[in-house]
């Protein structure tokens, strides 16, 4: 009702006659309210670009693309990627502009330049929706595992190592550098740690129930159709996978408590958890071929 009286009074038709005491107070209460101009009538607004939003903005804006859209169209981007020396992860330094490689890129480049030849041979990733790479890559990557196996097996046999021992020390290491190298560059291209710990899971997971499950069915059915059973000692599998077990639940306890926000998270933080979280896990891995090769030699009574 009263901004009704206010809207009225302020109408020019209420100006033809003599307004009351109340209408004249009420009209000045109105009149406060009218937007007017002030000292400062105009307003010049100046925008600036940040290059620093800029550069963090487009580092961001890569890496999500490498995550997103990994591949190449053709056998020659793979060839020509192969031999370029790459100047590492971090292909921009701080002022925006392209970081040459440095030595130790170069040094890098052609320790691998021969496994860089040799996966460029893979078919690229639009030939057949992405199968044939995943197919000839699956068979590449096996094919290594199995050289690798025999050369540790042999080298083992060398230097009079038992089986057990070699198995967990050159061949684990051996075919887990990868798996490593493969989940840093997806926690580098990617805003979270989701992809990387994915990976070494999965890898795990391939490895076990793949790997060995596989294997062991071929050779059960072998010697079923052979009319004999087949036999698989166990040896020191209980001890190992019971040790595997607790440093694994260790570890996941260690990365379910680096989830609070003022850790960073399971790869990121102060400089002080992620080395200390580093020298962790790397200890654990040692005391894990150390109690390992102690049970294998009969230091430690296995079970």
């Amino acid at each position: 009702m009263e901004r009704g009286i206010s809207a009225l009074l302020l109408s020019p038709e209420v100006t033809d006659r003599k307004l009351t005491v109340e209408e004249e107070e009420a009209k000045r209460i109105a009149e406060m309210g009218k937007p007017v101009l002030g000292e400062h009538p105009k307003l010049e607004v100046i925008i600036e670009e940040s290059f620093e939003f800029k550069n963090t903005v487009d580092k961001l804006i890569k890496k999500t693309n490498l995550a997103m859209v990994v591949g190449t169209h053709s056998w020659r981007d793979q060839f020509m990627e192969a031999i370029t020396v790459s100047a590492g992860d971090e292909d921009e330094d701080e002022s925006g502009e392209e970081r040459l490689p440095s030595c130790f890129d170069y040094v890098m480049h052609f320790l691998t330049v021969f496994w860089k030849v040799l996966f460029a041979c893979v078919p690229p990733t639009e030939y057949c929706h992405g199968w044939a790479c995943f197919v000839v890559s699956i068979l590449i990557i096996g094919m290594l595992t199995a050289v690798i196996g025999d050369l540790a097996s042999h080298f083992g046999c060398t230097i009079g190592l038992k089986d057990s021992v070699t198995a967990v020390v050159f061949v684990a290491f051996g075919t887990s550098v990868p798996d490593m190298f493969a989940s840093k560059a997806a926690a580098i291209q990617d805003l979270y740690s989701d992809a990387s710990i994915g990976n070494v899971t999965g890898s795990n997971a391939i490895n076990v129930f793949l790997g060995i499950g596989l294997a062991w069915s071929v050779a059960a059915i072998y010697w079923a159709l052979q009319g004999q059973e087949f036999y698989v000692s166990a040896g020191t599998l209980a001890f190992s996978v019971t040790l595997f077990t607790i440093f694994a639940f260790v570890c996941i306890s260690v990365l379910l408590y680096r989830r609070r926000p003022h850790l960073g998270g399971e790869l990121g933080g102060p400089r002080g958890c992620k080395l200390a979280t580093t020298w962790l896990f790397v200890g654990l891995w040692l005391l894990y071929i150390l109690f390992a090769t102690l049970e294998a030699y009969c230091y430690i009574k296995g079970f």
